[in-house]
């Protein structure tokens, strides 16, 4: 089971080696922060750089629960377990689903994307966000970041990955156009 663990914003670094280091490998079977590659550009030129998929979190597979949050107390700066109330859940299968066909299955990385806007709409060519178009909330074009918005941890949370436009067309082909009317 895929649990996620919500934390202050810039220890996740922190905690995760606390969880890798204090609870045992047959509780804990992994301990991950996904990150997203964007890229910058400074000092003249481009550079991909690698980003946290989700700022405050930090994501556990573990296949019993009982003794993963007795492990869990020796963990200095953890705020809690996300769930339902006081119930802590698990990621469903289609969240699971979706951190692996992003970012792989042991990697965690979301790689950079390409896409094409043709008129209004955005054709991703080439990254994780194929097939993704109608998640993606908003571009922006100078950061070279996409904004999905997905449904995560029991909400719909904003999911900022990297997107790099190679080509904009201001109308549709208007060849295609043509063969419509």
């Amino acid at each position: 089971m895929w649990y996620v663990m919500q934390v202050r914003t810039g220890t996740e670094e922190n905690i995760r080696c606390q969880c890798q280091r204090t609870i045992d490998r047959r509780i804990l079977e992994r301990c991950f922060i996904p990150y997203y590659q964007q890229k910058k550009r400074f000092q003249g030129q481009w550079h991909i750089q690698e980003r946290i998929l989700f700022p405050g979190y930090v994501f556990l597979i573990a296949e019993n629960l009982e003794p993963l949050m007795e492990n869990l107390k020796h963990v200095i700066g953890m705020t809690r377990i996300i769930g339902t109330g006081e119930t802590i859940v698990p990621l469903t299968d289609q969240e699971v689903e979706l951190l692996i066909r992003m970012g792989g299955d042991k990697e965690q990385l979301v790689r950079l994307s390409q896409g094409i806007i043709e008129g209004d709409q955005v054709h991703i060519i080439s990254g994780p966000l194929q097939g993704m178009e109608g998640a993606i909330r908003k571009i922006d074009r100078h950061k070279r970041i996409a904004v999905l918005s997905l449904d995560m941890f029991g909400r719909t949370v904003d999911m900022k990955v990297g997107l790099e436009i190679i080509e904009k067309n201001k109308e549709k082909n208007t060849e295609a156009c043509l063969q419509e009317i």
